[in-house]
């Protein structure tokens, strides 16, 4: 065998793909690769491999061996592979660049996962609903959807949350954190997404066209509330009657007609009204010119 090896011999033949191997035992491993058969199973989990090596390799998932240490930081991997592409970040390699827009990466399989932002090939389904996605770790994420999966909780108020980044956005709402600042106005956001629909006050720019009556928006959800002036829809249902409302806001001025809050109070007709509109109206049709203020968190109009 040493001297098949040594002149290049290569005596075995795979019967499906021709590939030549120089020892047996190599293709009898290949060929596990078009049988699908995976003989060596973890005895832990219900995971099956078709090689040892790859069985001993998953095994130290389970016992948290790895050996394979950082020589630059204090991280440690289970496989050799994931140091070598972990060095990457210490030199700065990247020799894996892209034909079509020059952008280069430290991993090949974050090049491949690149190339489909332009063919748009998306070959991870979801056996659950139709949508698909272009990288595995995004199905991995979707599927907490359907499994109804929520890792991440708040430690503030214990919400829990499908995505780590759903969480980091969330965690804004206590700590007041505001990353995002527009560079025209120093308006600053929570979120990159408020930050892009804010931009377009600026710009003047309305990508959203309703398909009914050419109106123009510049944020999305304007346009779907827009929409339900044509289709009638009213997703919002009061819990007390079964009055149903386009907007959210319509249902909560239509509570206090339930419990009786009325925050808006004109000091020239005596009044406390429970709806904003109500007031404004009582407010513009006044011969008198009244003066918006908030008294203990009251909207009171005086002269």
């Amino acid at each position: 065998m040493f001297q098949m090896k040594h002149m290049g011999e290569v005596p075995f033949h795979c019967i499906h793909c021709n590939k030549p191997f120089s020892a047996k035992s190599q293709l009898n491993r290949h060929l596990r690769t078009h049988t699908g058969e995976k003989p060596y199973l973890c005895s832990h989990c219900d995971r099956a491999f078709s090689q040892n090596s790859s069985l001993i390799i998953h095994q130290r998932t389970h016992i948290e061996e790895k050996p394979y240490q950082c020589n630059h930081c204090d991280k440690a991997f289970s496989q050799n592979s994931n140091l070598r592409s972990h060095l990457k970040t210490h030199t700065g390699e990247k020799p894996y660049q892209c034909s079509s827009c020059e952008k280069t990466f430290s991993k090949n399989s974050n090049l491949i996962s690149h190339i489909r932002t332009h063919t748009g090939e998306k070959p991870y389904q979801c056996n659950h609903c139709d949508k698909a996605f272009s990288q595995n770790g995004s199905l991995q994420i979707h599927l907490r959807v359907h499994a109804e999966e929520k890792p991440y909780q708040c430690s503030q108020c214990g919400k829990v949350f499908s995505q780590n980044n759903h969480l980091i956005r969330h965690m804004r709402t206590h700590n007041g954190d505001k990353p995002y600042t527009c560079s025209q106005c120093d308006k600053v956001f929570s979120l990159d997404t408020h930050l892009k629909s804010h931009l377009m006050t600026h710009t003047g720019e309305k990508p959203y066209q309703c398909s009914q009556c050419d109106k123009n928006f510049s944020q999305n959800n304007n346009l779907i509330r827009h929409m339900r002036t044509h289709t009638g829809e009213k997703p919002y249902q009061c819990s007390h009657c079964d009055k149903m409302f386009s907007l959210d806001s319509y249902l909560i001025s239509h509570m206090r007609t339930h419990n009786r809050e009325k925050p808006y109070q004109c000091t020239q007709a005596c009044e406390h009204l429970a709806e904003k509109q109500s007031f404004e109206k009582l407010e513009k049709n006044s011969n008198d010119i009244l003066k918006v203020e908030e008294v203990e968190g009251e909207k009171v109009a005086t002269l």
